[in-house]
């Protein structure tokens, strides 16, 4: 059986009248495609350019397309201009290694007056704080009421602001200290 919603979408698609996308349609049980495939053996639709096949949806014009011939030469990067998944892979992987060997030569020292009494390497402290925040926080908050100072030593760390910033913090226990004691 047919519907009208059939028979009026047929006609938008063929441009045929109502009388002839009925009798296809009904000649076709119902099957638009059939309908169309009728229509057009009957010459009263025009069959896609190039012997190509019929779709009812919104085609690109060619015209629209652009190609990019330098994207397709490139290996290592996709249409989009973006990159592979292997290279953003490799960068991943060898930004990690330059953090671990960053992590790995520089030094988080505790210091107690000018003589060091620990150096850990800056991996150690970074585990700590992840794995150990709520006893390491206030551990380092004690030490500096102890009187202990920190700074971290070695390549990456030849600025003195992180440096400056960790002596300001002991400076201030200190004062804190002093104010508590008057």
């Amino acid at each position: 059986m047919t519907t009208l919603e059939q028979v009026e979408k047929l006609r938008a698609m063929a441009n045929v009248s109502y009388d002839e996308a009925k009798a296809a349609l009904d000649a076709s049980n119902g099957d638009l495609l059939e309908a169309i495939i009728d229509l057009e053996k009957q010459g009263k639709v025009n069959a896609p350019n190039g012997g190509g096949y019929y779709s009812s949806e919104k085609t690109v014009d060619a015209s629209e397309v652009v190609f990019n011939k330098s994207c397709w030469e490139k290996e290592n990067k996709n249409c989009n201009g973006g990159e592979t998944f292997s290279s953003l892979m490799k960068k991943l992987v060898k930004f990690c290694f330059k953090i671990l060997r960053k992590s790995t030569t520089n030094y988080f020292e505790v210091l107690k007056g000018e003589q060091s009494k620990a150096s850990v390497p800056v991996i150690a402290l970074v585990l700590l704080l992840i794995f150990a925040f709520g006893v390491t926080i206030p551990l380092l908050i004690i030490g500096l009421f102890f009187g202990l100072r920190y700074r971290f030593k070695g390549p990456d760390f030849l600025g003195k602001t992180i440096n400056d910033a960790m002596n300001s913090a002991a400076d201030a226990a200190e004062n804190l200290k002093k104010s508590m004691n008057d």
